[in-house]
């Protein structure tokens, strides 16, 4: 078990070996979130949601029925479902899917993701493309990772720009959705 504090909040989360950081909660994670600024109005997506960290702290900003988290692994799915009870958010909508694919909802303000980066950039790829299109008008989608150049480049490429912070070792980066079209290749 994992008992923190962010943005003030008391948490408790409960985790196993087969999870993303299971003894602390990762100081990406915490980075990202110090930056993102949740408004009661938001509608909210934790993709890749692990344990249920970002996803939970926003139900208790924002509202459980205003938060939507996924994952692609069944552990990650069944401990978010455990900490979202724990940490008495148990309304939150919560489910298995690889990206996208069982998620039909879109309008979201915010999305924010620790996407893997040990790997190739494929699952990232998808995460900036997908995301935009599941982002409202004026929607931000927040990432955290290690490497800079190749997020920098591939989120001003689908959204015309990018603000980055480097906090902690990591390089957060935030995107807007300012028009329905990508902004160089012009694909919806």
């Amino acid at each position: 078990m994992i008992k923190t504090k962010i943005k003030g909040i008391d948490f408790v989360f409960e985790t196993n070996d087969r999870v993303f950081s299971p003894k602390d909660i990762d100081l990406g994670t915490l980075s990202m979130l110090s930056v993102v600024d949740f408004q009661q109005t938001d509608k909210v997506l934790d993709l890749g949601c692990g344990y249920g960290v970002v996803g939970i702290l926003a139900a208790k900003i924002v509202g459980e029925d205003n938060v939507v988290m996924i994952d692609i692994d069944e552990d990650a799915i069944k401990l978010s479902k455990k900490n979202a009870c724990l940490n008495n958010v148990s309304g939150i909508k919560i489910l298995k899917s690889n990206g996208f694919a069982n998620l039909d909802e879109k309008d979201f303000t915010l999305i924010l993701s620790n996407p893997p980066y040990h790997a190739d950039f494929s699952v990232a790829k998808m995460f900036i493309e997908k995301g935009f299109n599941r982002l409202c008008i004026g929607g931000k989608m927040y990432m955290v990772t290690k490497r800079k150049k190749w997020y920098k480049n591939k989120l001003i490429a689908i959204f015309g720009g990018v603000k980055i912070w480097e906090l902690n070792g990591y390089f957060v980066f935030m995107s807007i959705k300012k028009t329905s079209t990508y902004a160089k290749s012009g694909k919806r």
